[in-house]
């Protein structure tokens, strides 16, 4: 490995910029947008990233994740996953890959990161390697450290993905609770930054992190090669779908925190104001046998079930012959394929990135979390103002073109790393 020789200070101490920075990152799968990401990245002069992924499908992921290798031009290590003594999964071998590499970076998130701190010999592995240990994450109803006891008190039992122990109950629970609040206070503040989907500066230093170890990178497709796509839809007469001013689309797995079935419920009273109306779900799932029969028991024609689709320009005229964007439950990053597209979004609580991209009454509407009623008032709302539902859609792409983009997500990992690393990268000419 080459050296330059330009020097660059960091936290008071004056480092070599080696000619490569190597960043290991740590992920339970490979979807094709994150490939993007980690391509637009290896292609930054003087960076390498490379991945750890599991040799199977990964336990963290959820059912319909679309995972691909196509398209990739990083390194990956497919390592076997195995469950730690705290219940939650890591790497035969990433030690190996650690000592082979020898990366400037670690980035990871949870539960991967629980690793190398519930562990005294991954900890001391880690610590004596010197590599620079990144936490990234979506602290998504992530509770002040002062309120962690009540807000799980308050779910009533923790949530598989949040918890340690999580099947544990009254008294156990309350000390599961307390060791985990502890946990999450101790790694947050051994980690050397945080690159986090959201603003959680409020939130982590609650746990006693320093803001100037806080980065936001937000969360976003690779959106240069759908704005390409857009536009070369636009020049196109071709039509998808037959021109109709009232349909509603939904795109994202069809699993039961996505909330479909509320969605279709509100269709169904949309349908008798709105004879015309059509709502397209794209998505594959495990409820989609249970979402058909909702629809064939509501006595629907008009919801169709599309199915997966990963191709941009298909997506991308889905989206554009739609007239809105509906997320009723959680989710994020279709709102940013949305909103790219030129589509008003109507959604609730959804993974915390909502609040930067959606703007009331700006470029779409917020309805009551789980409210059928409210999320009936606000689509009809829209279908009511069509001048407004488009003037909303143009703010919504000026948002992501001006905003929130594949510009923003990269520029966020460099301040990551010239923090950590001490460097210098850049963006290169032609990237914003």
């Amino acid at each position: 490995m080459k050296l330059s020789l330009k020097f660059y200070k960091s936290r008071g101490k004056f480092l070599i910029l080696t000619g490569q920075m190597k960043v290991l990152f740590i992920f339970g799968g490979l979807p094709h947008y994150l490939n993007l990401v980690l391509n637009r990245l290896n292609d930054i002069e003087g960076l390498e990233a490379l991945v750890v992924v599991p040799l199977q499908k990964g336990k963290t992921i959820g059912e319909g994740v679309h995972l691909t290798k196509e398209g990739i031009n990083f390194r990956t290590y497919h390592l076997e996953e195995y469950r730690t003594w705290f219940g939650k999964t890591f790497f035969k071998g990433f030690f190996d890959v650690l000592e082979k590499e020898k990366p400037d970076v670690v980035v990871a998130g949870w539960p991967y990161i629980m690793a190398f701190y519930l562990n005294i010999f991954n900890y001391i592995r880690i610590k004596f390697s010197k590599v620079k240990v990144i936490d990234r994450d979506i602290p998504f109803r992530l509770p002040k450290f002062e309120e962690a006891v009540e807000f799980y008190k308050d779910l009533g039992e923790l949530p598989k993905d949040t918890g340690l122990f999580t099947n544990f109950k009254g008294f156990l629970k309350y000390l599961n609770i307390l060791f985990l609040t502890r946990i999450r206070r101790f790694y947050f503040n051994q980690v050397d930054a945080h690159l986090n989907y959201v603003d959680a500066q409020d939130i982590l230093g609650s746990y006693g992190v320093e803001r100037h170890k806080i980065f936001v990178s937000y969360n976003s497709p690779d959106t240069d090669v759908l704005f390409k796509v857009k536009e070369e839809i636009d020049r196109s007469k071709e039509r998808l779908l037959p021109l109709n001013k009232h349909r509603i689309l939904h795109v994202g797995r069809l699993v039961e925190w996505k909330r479909v079935d509320l969605l279709i419920k509100v269709f169904a009273r949309l349908k008798k104001i709105y004879p015309d109306s059509e709502l397209l779900i794209i998505g594959y799932g495990p409820q989609k046998e249970e979402l058909e029969s909702l629809v064939k028991s509501l006595g629907l024609s008009d919801v169709i079930f599309i199915g997966g689709v990963y191709d941009p320009k298909l997506l991308g005229q889905y989206f554009t012959e739609s007239t809105l964007y509906v997320l009723a439950g959680m989710g994020g990053l279709s709102i940013n394929e949305a909103m790219l597209f030129g589509k008003p979004v109507i959604c609730s609580v959804c993974d915390g990135t909502e609040k930067k991209l959606v703007r009331d009454e700006y470029n779409g509407k917020y309805f009551t979390e789980g409210s059928e009623d409210d999320l009936f008032d606000k689509i009809n709302y829209l279908f009511s103002n069509p001048r407004l539902t488009e003037a909303m859609g143009e703010n919504s792409a000026r948002i992501i073109r001006e905003e929130i983009n594949i510009h923003t997500v990269i520029k966020g990992f460099l301040d990551a790393f010239n923090f950590v690393g001490g460097s210098n990268l850049k963006l290169k000419p032609d990237v914003k």
